[in-house]
């Protein structure tokens, strides 16, 4: 046990050090939200694939398929992976190329400016859309650091609660977007390392046993479904074009011209990992047979444990404790990007802090990371549900709010304010009302698949009904577009 306390504490002191060594190099507010814009493709990639995958990879979807075989690691891999390559390949360079037309830092002010919108409407919506779902994303990942903690160390939840509160808070407070990023990189790593070896391993373990794991159980290897589940399954890469915390790495990349190397480096990374994640949740079925593991199956069991008791049965104690870092990793890569950006929709975005200096903001940011926190430990000791169903309710709410939103306002010029304002007020109610009312017995049915299209025809309807955004605004809008269209035919052409 005094070789896994030191272990956990060498990762987190790289992850301090981190932390101060941005807070160095961080200048101003700008710096401290987008980084200045100085973050190559290797290190935007990765640590945009590590805050989207959060403990979801490691503890949501290898325990789905545990429980319930291939249906929902297939079907929600595959929409991911889909998602994801349109979301870098439509918006990341558009959004890159039209935030600094604009000169947008946050999302809420890249609509407000890229619709013109003088009354501030824009801005104060989507930044309490930003407020309420990002405080719910982040409580899930407390969830998360809560079960590692309390599994690893056998410390009560509420201490273990606690315990990932601090350290998420604590280089996030000091060093911002750098920081973020750079410990996100490390993270996204370390998690496929853990992931790559954790499935050898376990493979290895199980290989000669002559367990069947079909007959041990039967739901493993099916993954045919209902159109309807199977659809559901599916939309989660719907979520993909409006999540703030990955929106934030485009505007934050170095230049638009590093976006194709980034997609490529993203979606490579992300494909292994979600492959090796859904093995490691087969893997769990059959090593569970031959060597029972506590406090995963039977009665008090969850079955969202299954990779740590995995990792702590598998490996040596020597490797054991960076293995089981790599679960807060994923916990922390996901969190500190959203508590990033709920602080920086605070202080850019809300009237309150337009008169304070630069460094004034900064500090206010910080300040705004504890108190996000504190709120989002409120809301994780009072919440009993899943990780994945947190993540879910999350995810929709950003998918159906921004999705559309941000698609069609990087792609259509048509698009107006009101459009934009009504399609986010109609993604966001969408998902409340058929999440809390509407269900399909028998059936798996996400929300977020039903409310992305009402947001769409809502902005689009809307928008040839409404007035067009001012002229100056669309003349930005079309010189950031016919470089990015020139770009493009020089490719071809060559």
């Amino acid at each position: 046990m005094t070789l896994l306390y030191l272990q956990f504490a060498l990762y987190l002191a790289l992850m301090l050090g981190i932390g101060y060594y941005s807070m160095v190099m961080t200048k101003n507010n700008k710096d401290f939200i987008i980084g200045g814009r100085s973050l190559g493709p290797f290190t935007t990639a990765i640590s945009a694939g590590a805050s989207d995958m959060s403990s979801w990879l490691l503890l949501g979807l290898p325990g789905a398929v545990f429980a319930g075989g291939l249906v929902e690691g297939v079907w929600i891999s595959l929409g991911l992976i889909m998602g994801a390559y349109i979301n870098w390949l439509v918006v990341a360079e558009r959004l890159r190329r039209l935030s600094e037309k604009f000169d947008a830092v946050t999302l809420p002010t890249f609509l407000a400016n890229r619709f013109g919108d003088d009354t501030g409407m824009l801005k104060i919506v989507s930044t309490m859309v930003i407020l309420l779902f990002f405080t719910l994303y982040v409580a899930s990942g407390l969830k998360g650091g809560t079960l590692l903690f309390a599994y690893t160390f056998n410390a009560s939840e509420n201490t273990a609660l606690l315990i990932t509160t601090f350290v998420v808070v604590s280089y996030t407070f000091l060093g911002g977007y750098m920081a973020v990023c750079w410990t996100d990189l490390v993270q996204g790593l370390l998690m496929l390392g853990a992931l790559i070896f954790c499935t050898i391993l376990g493979y290895n373990a199980i290989s000669g046993s002559g367990i069947d794991i079909a007959a041990v159980n039967p739901k493993a290897f099916n993954f045919s479904t209902t159109w309807i589940t199977g659809a559901s399954l599916m939309a989660w890469g719907f979520g993909y074009f409006g999540q703030p915390h990955i929106l934030a790495r485009f505007i934050g990349i170095k230049s638009a011209s590093d976006v194709p190397s980034a997609r490529r480096i993203g979606i490579t990374w992300m494909t292994i990992c979600l492959l090796l994640s859904t093995a490691i949740g087969l893997i769990g079925i059959g090593y569970n047979e031959v060597h029972a593991l506590a406090g995963v199956a039977g009665e008090g069991g969850n079955q969202e444990r299954i990779f740590m008791a995995l990792t702590s049965t598998l490996f040596n104690p020597l490797f054991s404790g960076f293995v089981l870092a790599a679960v807060l990793a994923a916990v922390m890569s996901t969190a500190d990007s959203q508590l990033l950006v709920l602080t920086s929709s605070l202080t850019e975005d809300l009237p309150f802090f337009a008169g304070m200096t630069d460094r004034q903001k900064a500090w206010g940011s910080r300040f705004g990371v504890v108190g996000f926190a504190l709120l989002a430990l409120v809301i994780a000791y009072n919440d009993s549900g899943s990780i994945l169903a947190m993540v879910g309710y999350a995810w929709g709410g950003f998918g159906a709010a921004f999705g559309p939103l941000m698609i069609l306002s990087l792609c259509w010029r048509g698009t107006t304010k009101t459009g934009a304002l009504a399609g986010m007020i109609a993604g966001a109610v969408s998902i409340y009302v058929i999440k809390n009312f509407i269900s399909i017995e028998g059936e798996y049915f996400y929300e977020l698949l039903p409310s992305f299209f009402v947001a769409f025809v809502t902005i689009v309807a809307v928008s040839l009904a409404t007035e067009k955004p001012p002229e100056a605004v669309l003349e930005k809008f079309d010189d950031a577009n016919e470089i990015n269209e020139k770009k493009h035919e020089v490719v071809y052409q060559d």
